[in-house]
């Protein structure tokens, strides 16, 4: 049941990440951004009630900076959706927190990670022509999106001691903050039309609210380390819903890619501490 209840949840995110991707003919990579963030900030308020718990001026601030990044990684992910694939987006992003785990890397079988990683990111970097070579625009907000994941995790790490619903939703609340005016100046009043609200709420509830309440069983009973390594398989998932969803097809060299990065992902998880693991419930896309 834990084990279903985490692919469930990586299942989920995944087509959440689809539908918002079909809502930019609309809206904007940015309106879309705003849109689940801000939902997901209301839905999550509604559920933990943040104001029952106390909040030190010390940890306004750590919510603050987690909050911050946690809005900027949105909003890179979805920018670079505009031009590259689900799935190789998901595999770009998916460097930050491996770097962050492989940071302190001594032994030699964590540089064999190391390059596992750099032969994916490699295959998927623009450095060749062709039909399937990846938009360097796309690709850069996928990495700033990974350098904000990472900085995600440090600084929900520091928020350890709240109440997990509490740190979540004063989080989310603050990231729709940063995000709201890029949504409110690239979609204008189209956000507030009742079928985008509609859709952006599916979106919402997909992407955050559901994959998180489904992690956060998960967690109950799954160690660490297995989860984690089952959370790799993310960037896979993204690229399968992407191809029947979005009807995105990849190239070879970009399957093998993700491949690589889930490899990676999946070896540093299993020959590092574990508390450099890549832990991320409720997280990105």
């Amino acid at each position: 049941m834990p084990y279903l209840a985490l692919f469930g949840g990586m299942a989920s995110l995944a087509i959440g990440t689809s539908f918002a991707k079909q809502l930019f003919p609309l809206i904007g990579a940015e309106g879309t951004s705003a849109l689940r963030v801000s939902l997901s900030a209301l839905i999550l308020i509604a559920v933990w009630r943040p104001w029952r718990f106390k909040l030190s001026k010390a940890d306004a601030g750590r919510i603050l900076l987690y909050g911050l990044v946690l809005g900027l990684m949105n909003l890179a992910f979805y920018l670079s959706l505009r031009t590259i694939p689900l799935g190789p987006a998901i595999a770009i992003e998916f460097i930050g927190p491996l770097a962050l785990a492989l940071i302190h890397a001594r032994r030699w079988i964590h540089f064999v990670w190391v390059g596992c990683a750099v032969v994916g990111l490699g295959l998927l970097l623009p450095l060749r022509g062709g039909v399937h070579a990846l938009d360097p625009v796309g690709v850069a907000f996928a990495a700033a999106a990974g350098l904000f994941w990472a900085l995600y995790i440090v600084f929900g790490k520091s928020l350890s001691h709240m109440h997990a619903g509490q740190s979540v939703a004063l989080g989310m609340s603050t990231a729709a903050l940063v995000i709201l005016p890029f949504g409110v100046m690239s979609a204008g009043t189209a956000l507030l039309l009742p079928s985008v609200l509609f859709v952006g709420l599916g979106v919402a509830l997909l992407s955050s609210a559901l994959p998180y309440s489904l992690e956060m069983i998960a967690l109950r009973h799954i160690p660490e380390r297995t989860f984690g390594v089952m959370l790799s398989a993310e960037p896979a998932l993204g690229a399968i819903a992407g191809m029947f969803l979005l009807h995105e097809q990849l190239s070879g060299f970009q399957w093998l890619a993700i491949g690589c990065i889930v490899i990676a992902s999946i070896g540093a998880l299993l020959t590092t501490e574990s508390d450099n693991a890549i832990i991320t419930p409720g997280a990105p896309a």
